[in-house]
């Protein structure tokens, strides 16, 4: 056995001879007052796709005080949401700020009836401990997932296996209450929630009078990056998608984005003519706000997808490799697009059939 491994073996014991708590397989629980989430891990989209376990706590017991622990990569995700009481922001690179560490310290140590770790691509290792440190009478969190153990499970009271598996085709809005089902915690909607205040709506009114044509003309906006290269369609076929809708509609089109997807900007800027403006480096609300005002919204499968989802907007997203069964925005009016693994294989005719189905319905 090598001296890594060793090592391993040994921090493993030792964390389970101080942390381990007995099992209980129960699945009942008293209403709790004050619940706590880890889910400082996973980006921002995955975090929005699953608003859901929010919804089904709140749902479930109105009158608790929610707290989520998220990290610097995904809170915005839920900065304004209605089910979440407050969050605190995990960042480990200030855990040795002694000021951070005492405000965190003071959280976990408030007292909670319910501490929760749900799981979905992953387990986090953080998100367990973080849960076990905190003072709560109660922990829920995964046993394995897709059976595979979670070498963490020791830490729970109330221990979950999840297989998605099983259930291949499930949605993540469905399949992070699997960690709660057994427990009487369920959600009568599984749609994500992006709170959108009277300034955001302002903000985004302001932008759009800025665009050129009139007002009786279709709003179409667009998201043209991805976190992943291989869930960026080409930005050639976005192009001929906005010629050949400004022809047929006489359309008023924008472009969402950030910093990071400054190649697909320039190329929009130097390359569409069509486009009237660029609402870039907005927040969550900001951007739902746009969108929620638009005639229909088409975007890559990335995090602003999930925000597009939270709006009751029209809305295609175009697919490569993720399963979008598992991924798409959920409820009416939300259409996917995917043919094969590579995102290429889907056409502009494929978007435009789906488009004019749309705008012709309305």
């Amino acid at each position: 056995m090598s001296g890594q491994n060793i090592f391993s073996k040994l921090f493993s014991n030792t964390l389970k001879l101080f942390l381990s708590v007995d099992e209980n397989k129960s699945r009942t629980i008293d209403p709790p007052q004050k619940v706590l989430v880890v889910r400082q891990h996973n980006q921002f989209g995955d975090l929005l796709a699953s608003v859901s376990l929010f919804r089904a706590i709140k749902e479930t017991y109105p009158e608790t005080e929610l707290t989520v622990i998220v990290s610097p990569e995904n809170y915005y995700a839920i900065s304004k949401n209605d089910f979440i009481d407050r969050y605190f922001v995990f960042d480990k690179k200030k855990v040795f700020n002694p000021e951070y560490y005492q405000e965190f310290r003071n959280l976990l140590k408030e007292g909670y009836d319910l501490a929760i770790v749900p799981a979905t691509v992953s387990i986090s290792f953080t998100s367990c401990l973080i849960s076990r440190f905190a003072k709560s009478k109660t922990r829920i969190g995964p046993n394995s997932l897709n059976g595979k153990p979670n070498k963490a499970a020791f830490m729970f009271d109330r221990r979950v296996d999840l297989n998605w598996n099983k259930f291949p085709d499930c949605h993540v809005s469905d399949f992070i209450l699997e960690v709660v089902r057994p427990f009487s915690i369920a959600a009568k909607v599984y749609t994500s929630n992006v709170k959108v205040e009277e300034a955001d709506l302002d903000e985004a009114k302001k932008f759009i009078k800025t665009l050129s044509g009139i007002d009786d003309e279709k709003l179409i906006g667009f998201h043209i990056g991805a976190g992943k290269p291989y869930n960026k369609w080409s930005m050639t076929k976005f192009a001929e998608t906005i010629e050949k809708l400004n022809e047929k509609y006489k359309c008023r089109f924008y472009i969402t984005g950030s910093k990071s997807d400054h190649e697909e900007i320039k190329y929009a800027k130097e390359n569409i003519p069509h486009i009237g403006g660029f609402y870039l480096d907005k927040s969550i609300p900001e951007l739902a706000a746009v969108i929620s005002l638009s005639d229909l919204f088409i975007t890559n499968d990335t995090g602003v997808m999930h925000v597009a989802g939270a709006t009751e907007t029209p809305q295609i997203s175009i697919f490569g490799p993720t399963n979008p069964f598992n991924w798409a925005p959920v409820g009416k009016n939300k259409f996917f697009l995917k043919k094969q693994e590579n995102i290429e294989s889907i056409q502009v005719d494929d978007v435009l059939y789906l488009a004019q189905k749309i705008l012709e319905k309305e």
